[in-house]
């Protein structure tokens, strides 16, 4: 396989809302928030569903590899439930390779609230269900060994059993990379995280908030100085200003398309790394790649959901 990820296995369920619904619930817009089985039906229970699909932030890039016609595969927490079976046909029909049996598990499978509010951004409010009690024992170690690229999320990395999975997924890879999922995320695993790209990743995909809280400096300039130093890959979105590849000493920028009509923000990111790491495991060049990254990532938001 040329990139196989391991994320939560999540079932996407979109919603319209107003702004008035994001200060009523205290939820703070284009942000993550993770909440328990009952607040997140009670949150459900006032909204119209627009759509239910399988999500997951490294799974929808996955996807998007996959519809570029490379050969990748996924690996994430189901239970066997409804949703559970829905997210694995959901994979299953996008020619990724799942490699996890789902099995009868106390908790169900998880499921993210995805608010879009008039101005087209997103708000996530997610119940990991059994996706957040990943283990060990749910890896493939032959399919990590037998990946070109081990492809993490952020999402994923929690104390206990998958701090644990995470390690051992990147112990046995042969390059890894990560997205740095959240801006919230990012301030609460900040130690580890910036352990992880110092030491642990070859390539990281972040936006620019996310980057700038991470290693604490006020002016881009300054995360393209440090990042020069660490001698790894980076891959920075900057939303309307484009994205930036550094490389070493090498930094490559690339702008963003103009006049889209945007319907729906989220899955950007994702399919953007999904874009890019198609470039890269192709052997195109790091602008080739980020174009493509581009392309796609201005394609997803111009429809509803996550996914082409």
């Amino acid at each position: 396989m040329k990139v196989l990820g391991i994320g939560n296995a999540i079932v996407d369920v979109i919603c319209k809302v107003e702004e008035a619904f994001l200060t009523d619930n205290r939820l703070t817009k284009s942000t993550m928030k993770l909440v328990d089985e009952s607040e997140f039906h009670k949150l459900l229970s006032s909204l119209k569903i627009e759509e239910t699909v399988s999500g997951g932030s490294v799974a929808n890039s996955i996807v998007g590899l996959s519809q570029l016609g490379n050969e990748v595969g996924f690996i994430g927490k189901i239970n066997e439930d409804e949703l559970g079976t829905k997210y694995e046909e959901g994979l299953k029909k996008e020619n990724v390779k799942y490699f996890y049996k789902k099995k009868k598990e106390k908790i169900p499978t998880g499921t993210c609230l995805i608010l879009i509010t008039p101005d087209s951004e997103r708000t996530m409010v997610t119940f990991l269900g059994t996706a957040g009690k990943i283990s060990e024992n749910d890896l493939d170690i032959s399919a990590v060994k037998k990946s070109e690229i081990l492809f993490l999320e952020g999402y994923l990395w929690d104390e206990g059993e998958p701090k644990k999975a995470f390690e051992k997924a990147i112990n046995n890879s042969n390059k890894v990379a990560m997205s740095l999922s959240d801006l919230f995320c990012v301030e609460r695993h900040k130690t580890h995280f910036l352990q992880l790209v110092k030491h642990k990743l070859d390539i990281t995909f972040a936006n620019e908030q996310e980057i700038m809280s991470l290693i604490e400096v006020e002016k881009f300039d300054e995360v393209i100085n440090f990042l020069k130093e660490l001698n790894k890959l980076f891959i920075i979105t900057r939303g309307e200003k484009g994205a930036i590849a550094i490389s070493g000493g090498e930094v490559v920028e690339c702008s963003a398309k103009k006049d889209l009509k945007i319907k729906d923000l989220t899955g950007a990111g994702d399919l953007f790394a999904g874009g890019f790491l198609h470039g890269y495991i192709n052997k195109k060049s790091l602008k080739e790649s980020l174009n493509t990254g581009t392309d796609m990532s201005s394609k997803v938001i111009q429809i509803i959901g996550a996914r082409l």
